[in-house]
């Protein structure tokens, strides 16, 4: 069934055709987009010109796109021009975990004193539409929702470097959580946004901390029970 969605959650047309981007960028954001969402999965290599055929673009500028993303290891590139998703060993899982665990919640601290009440209405609206795919088993709507979510408040933090390590480490774990939601479903996610939300209107630094804490703790515990 399909949903609607807020505005705010881009599409792959969006990154493709927004502007002024080079050609490298545009196909760059829109590879990156598909990470997150889960576009690529785990155990499918795929061809740069299959790539470039999909996108309807030349080689060049994917083949860059693709290097930038296997520099940041959300890619890993084979020696005959496939690309595929990285294995998410034991090692590569705790340390994922780890990094959102520590970074997540204060990027949110940091952002708490930016939000104002109209940026706090946004992020209701955008929980409802969850919560609407998650009623409807929506995967890939989820998946976009609660990206849209969390970096709503985190790009609110007006940092520089940190909230650019957080989207480097989506990209590495959107491929499995896309995975293992595809095949088991949503009916066991209970996210806490709501409780996010509730945080930043009180401006409780340390319940939104804990709030972010166990959405990221859910979130990959049923990731890691299943890979």
């Amino acid at each position: 069934m399909e949903t609607s969605h807020p505005e705010a959650w881009e599409n792959e047309a969006d990154a493709v055709t927004s502007a002024p981007q080079t050609a490298h960028e545009r196909i760059y954001q829109t590879l990156r987009e598909r990470l997150l969402v889960g576009g690529f999965l785990p155990g499918n290599a795929v061809t740069l010109r299959g790539l470039a055929e999909d996108l309807r673009v030349s080689p060049m500028p994917v083949r860059e796109a693709v290097r930038r993303l296997t520099a940041e290891g959300a890619l890993e590139s084979h020696g005959n021009r496939r690309v595929s998703i990285p294995a998410m060993t034991a090692s590569r899982y705790h340390e994922i975990n780890l990094t959102r665990s520590l970074l997540e919640p204060e990027l949110a601290e940091m952002a708490l004193p930016h939000i104002n009440s109209a940026e706090i209405q946004r992020l209701v609206e955008i929980d409802l539409a969850i919560d609407v795919c998650l009623e409807n088993g929506d995967v890939e709507g989820y998946m976009r929702g609660n990206h849209a979510f969390h970096f709503a408040i985190y790009n609110a933090a007006k940092s520089d470097v940190i909230v650019r390590l957080v989207e480097s480490v989506w990209m590495q774990f959107g491929p499995f959580m896309r995975l293992i939601y595809g095949r088991h479903g949503t009916a066991n996610l209970i996210d806490q946004h709501k409780q996010a939300i509730e945080a930043l209107r009180t401006r409780d630094a340390s319940a939104l901390r804990t709030a972010i804490s166990e959405d990221i703790h859910q979130g990959m515990l049923f990731i890691g029970d299943h890979i």
